[in-house]
């Protein structure tokens, strides 16, 4: 790997030692993708909201901030946190199984989802939950020093920091690491253009394949996602998966995980990896139940009867909901336990051996699975 300037140096640590002590000031750094309109307003166009400022507003992500009008975004250097994860967690299951991935997040996001799982990250409006300072080239050798194979910008949504994940992106691969967003999706297309062009693969959120539950349970709508997925795989080289948090009640039935699975066998094609999710208690759904197995086991087997060849139950057990097998002889190819791989049976290109059918996604030499780790670490320049 080549090196990259501002160097820092990793320093492992538990959970509670993984941020820095010292509160960070916001930045001011100057923002892309807005306008100003006839009225004075400032409207951001980043995502689909719209945001129209008046002088010191935030837009609703809680980070774009309307300053001396301009936009400026008070979270560009600043993170939540950074931890070395396998890459499986993301969830990815077919871009470089086995391998580890450094993650990290800033604050706030620009959806508003009722049943979020971070939310205390998402949707902080406390400006010292980002007391973390790294430059974008600090974060990609830091990368390199823990032998991170891809670095991962997640837990809130990257698109809300594009400028930073942008610019680190363009750092990491100068040091040979690859880019992984995980997100919802909620971009406008000028800033999609540029975002996922720094992006080597991404999971998007399909959250449901009803817009009435976008914009109930979310403040959003299903049609700017759908787009968003349609781009990623037919318009970039950006590996694409999906993940669908199933939620009793809200998302859950048989009719809409067939229309769902239906739409992305017919405009993505098989061989997008489709994760099916369980759904626990959380911020303003506590009252709501956790997925069963069996929901998860009914959602697997109704996108494979409307054809898709990679599906996977995650965060409960259920049998081979996370295994992946040959589409063509169903030779089974990888077992996983959590995020663990506990057999692999791919060749070095990704074959099967046994009918050399092509396995879709990005392999390499399989040695050792990074495994069941989270580690935290911090970044600090030398």
């Amino acid at each position: 790997m080549q090196g990259v300037h501002n160097k820092s140096r990793v320093v492992t640590g538990s959970i509670a030692g993984a941020v820095s002590d010292e509160h960070q000031a916001e930045s001011d750094y100057p923002a892309r993708w807005w306008r100003m309109d006839e009225g004075g307003k400032l409207v951001c166009e980043l995502c689909p909201r719209d945001c129209h400022l008046k002088e010191g507003q935030r837009g609703s992500c809680f980070v774009r901030r309307r300053q001396n009008d301009t936009m400026v975004l008070t979270t560009y250097g600043r993170s939540s946190g950074y931890c070395i994860d396998p890459i499986e967690k993301k969830p990815l299951l077919h871009f470089y199984p086995g391998s580890s991935v450094l993650s990290f997040g800033t604050a706030g996001c620009n959806l508003t989802c009722k049943f979020c799982q971070n939310w205390d990250i998402s949707r902080s409006r406390d400006a010292d939950r980002s007391m973390s300072t790294a430059s974008p080239a600090m974060i990609a050798n830091a990368a390199v020093n823990c032998g991170a194979r891809s670095l991962a910008y997640t837990y809130n949504d990257p698109v809300i920091f594009a400028e930073y994940a942008i610019d680190t992106a363009a750092a990491c691969r100068q040091a040979g690491i690859n880019n992984v967003a995980v997100t919802a999706g909620y971009i406008n297309p000028a800033a999609r253009r540029e975002f996922f062009a720094h992006m080597d693969a991404a999971n998007v959120d399909l959250k449901s394949f009803d817009d009435s539950f976008y914009y109930r349970l979310c403040s959003a709508h299903l049609q700017p996602v759908l787009e968003t997925l349609a781009y990623i795989k037919h318009e970039t080289s950006c590996w694409l998966e999906i993940t669908n948090l199933v939620i009793p009640g809200h998302n859950d039935s048989h009719a809409e995980m067939s229309a769902l699975a239906s739409w992305v066998y017919r405009e993505l094609g098989a061989d997008v990896p489709l994760h099916f999710s369980a759904f626990h208690p959380d911020w303003k759904m506590n009252s709501v139940q956790r997925t069963p197995a069996e929901t998860l086991v009914m959602a697997r087997q109704v996108a494979q009867d409307e054809g898709m060849h990679h599906v996977y139950a995650g965060n409960v057990l259920t049998p081979d909901g996370g295994c992946t097998f040959c589409p063509r002889c169903k030779t089974r190819l990888i077992d996983r336990a959590a995020y663990d791989i506990t057999y692999y049976h791919l060749t070095a290109n990704g074959h099967c051996p046994h009918c050399q059918w092509k396995i879709a996604g990005r392999f390499g030499r399989f040695e050792k699975a990074f495994g069941n780790q989270r580690i935290p670490i911090k970044i600090i320049s030398e």
